[in-house]
């Protein structure tokens, strides 16, 4: 079992208050207004990139995905794939180990996580305090208590990499119900203009669902994104047609500030 380890700072740490705290991130001016019923059955979405900061700054914008995904339809598994900020544990590292958060436990899908196993290493100690994956598990759980989860943590993020987890990925997922998610925040600490030029940047890139093109973005910019080599990996693995960027905000729209951090929420269409 992975216990909450960010639970209590970026997010709440009791049941009702995490509830009520993802209902105002809908309801929030930067958020999508409306708390949309979960639709029976599977639409066209197979990806996205969800930020993962506390939820008072980036829950709004993280909203408006799963509001989208919810209308769309939820998958059996949610992979989700973020930066490891520690550095602890091996450089491309999942876990089979269940989550609990104040909503409960969502189960491991262990069944994908075999398929990957031999090149992705199981090792737990490379979540044990991560929080990139964390905070979008209670999202899930606030719409469905059936969905999977498959965690993958990345410490290594060049394009090789994630070309490669996105093609064992990709072969992984055959025939199965998943969405893939690309847990990142974008710009960090740098004034609001900033941020957004360097952003609208990598944003186009993904748009464009170039995935090497991130990478070439992120690095001759010199942009503070810290989960570009999810946001690829993603990209590899899902195949998808058409990305569509849901809202771009930063922490300033939140509470006025001279430097800020970006998020944005995508969603990939097959």
């Amino acid at each position: 079992m992975r216990y909450p380890a960010v639970a209590g700072r970026f997010y709440s740490s009791k049941e009702k208050a995490l509830r009520e705290e993802i209902e105002e991130c809908f309801r929030s001016r930067i958020g999508p207004g409306e708390i949309p019923a979960l639709k029976p059955g599977r639409g066209s979405i197979v990806g996205a990139v969800v930020p993962h900061a506390g939820y008072m700054f980036s829950g709004p914008v993280t909203a408006h995905v799963f509001g989208a995904m919810a209308e769309d339809g939820f998958p059996e598994t949610f992979v989700v794939i973020g930066p490891n900020h520690h550095g602890v544990g091996a450089g491309v590292a999942m876990t089979a180990e269940d989550f609990v958060t104040p909503l409960g436990k969502i189960e491991a899908d262990r069944e994908l996580a075999k398929k990957l196993k031999g090149w992705v290493d199981e090792d737990p100690s490379a979540h044990r305090h991560e929080h990139s994956i964390e905070v979008q598990v209670p999202f899930i759980q606030y719409f469905s208590k059936k969905a999977k989860l498959l965690p993958i943590s990345m410490a290594f993020q060049d394009f090789e990499t994630a070309k490669e987890l996105g093609a064992r990925l990709k072969k992984a997922c055959e025939g199965r119900d998943v969405i893939v998610l690309a847990s990142s925040d974008f710009s960090h600490y740098v004034p609001a203009a900033f941020a957004e030029k360097q952003d609208r940047a990598v944003i186009d890139r993904i748009l464009a669902l170039d995935p090497q093109g991130v990478e070439a973005t992120v690095t001759s910019k010199g942009v503070s994104m810290c989960g570009y080599g999810p946001v690829m990996a993603m990209l590899e693995a899902v195949g998808g047609k058409t990305a569509k960027l849901l809202k771009y905000a930063t922490s300033g729209d939140v509470h006025p500030m001279s430097e800020v951090v970006g998020y944005a929420g995508i969603v990939v269409r097959r």
